[in-house]
């Protein structure tokens, strides 16, 4: 199938299927060309800022960093959650398939190694339509599809061939904890099939690739083992593949309803990260971990990109 022809088809279908949405797996069955779904989000894209990002992966960010557009709205409900006001509340500006066509290609001429697009899910219509706009004016950044893992594995086969990197979470290691931390019953069920059909499309990352492709896995070290580290780690390596590279992360921070939970009201200790690092070298995993250096600035804005928002901004 041609590029072209592939793009055609997915725009039909996702047009579609937004009727009556079952883009995800909450499945509100809403018809999101006339309001809004769980995810709070229509059948325009919502984003919240555009950046050149360093703090991603080496191979995502490299040295020109990563052309990060963070969209507002998501399906999950996580107490925790670091970006409540643009996330769960979906705080942003709404804007076309054109202009967000332009935003991308505007990060190209800045520089930017990859196209990474934070909780693409909702807008998954619009960024599809863009990205055939975008391709045919030149676009050639890898697409990284960055998101909490929580996906239908049937969406997901809508993107094979336009996706190049999956940057997926694995948040938990049973549905039990994802239900409790964020607000679905079924998070690991649903994510690890949904990890198997993006390693089935693109095979595990490997830094020398050209052009970038790849699943990169990301978990988060939470206190008192609530995540469940070593089984999510055990998930990677003998379902997936051992060549997967993991990124595990240290970086919790109690917020919001965190803040009165007992087991995750306090941040992960030296220990416990160290014995998630342990599980990593025992079982000979790829990937990064996090270390106590100063990190240099994570995020620049894109001057020309912010001048379009700021237009959008003055006409609400």
């Amino acid at each position: 199938m041609s590029i072209s022809s592939r793009f055609s088809q997915a725009i039909a279908t996702l047009k579609e299927k937004m009727r009556s949405c079952d883009l995800c797996p909450i499945q509100c069955k809403v018809n999101r060309h006339q309001t809004v779904g769980r995810c709070k989000v229509g059948d325009l894209a919502r984003l919240m800022s555009v950046v050149l990002h360093f703090g991603e992966e080496p191979p995502i960010s490299g040295e020109s960093g990563a052309g990060t557009i963070f969209f507002s709205g998501c399906n999950l409900r996580c107490i925790y959650c670091q970006n409540m006001n643009f996330s769960q509340l979906a705080k942003g500006i709404e804007i076309t398939q054109e202009d967000l066509a332009e935003i991308f290609l505007d990060l190209q001429n800045h520089g930017a190694k990859t196209l990474n697009l934070v909780s693409p899910t909702p807008h998954i219509l619009s960024i599809v339509e863009a990205l055939a706009i975008a391709k045919e004016k030149g676009l050639s950044l890898p697409v990284v599809y960055n998101t909490s893992g929580y996906e239908s594995v049937e969406t997901l086969r809508l993107l094979d061939g336009i996706v190049d990197v999956y940057l997926a979470d694995l948040k938990y290691a049973d549905d039990e904890t994802g239900y409790l931390y964020s607000g679905v019953k079924d998070y690991y069920t649903v994510t690890t099939k949904a990890l198997i059909e993006m390693h089935r499309q693109v095979g595990a990352l490997r830094e020398d690739s050209e052009p970038l492709k790849g699943l990169i896995v990301r978990h988060l070290v939470l206190p008192n083992n609530v995540a469940g580290t070593e089984k999510v780690l055990d998930f990677v390596f003998h379902s997936l593949s051992p060549s997967v590279p993991i990124s595990l992360m240290s970086q919790y921070n109690p917020l919001f309803g965190a803040r009165s939970d007992p087991l995750i009201s306090r941040k992960v200790s030296k220990e416990e990260y160290e014995k998630a690092i342990e599980k990593v070298i025992q079982l000979g995993m790829n990937g990064w971990i996090q270390t106590d250096e100063k990190k240099r600035v994570t995020a620049k804005p894109v001057p020309s990109t912010y001048k379009i928002i700021d237009l959008m901004k003055s006409k609400t």
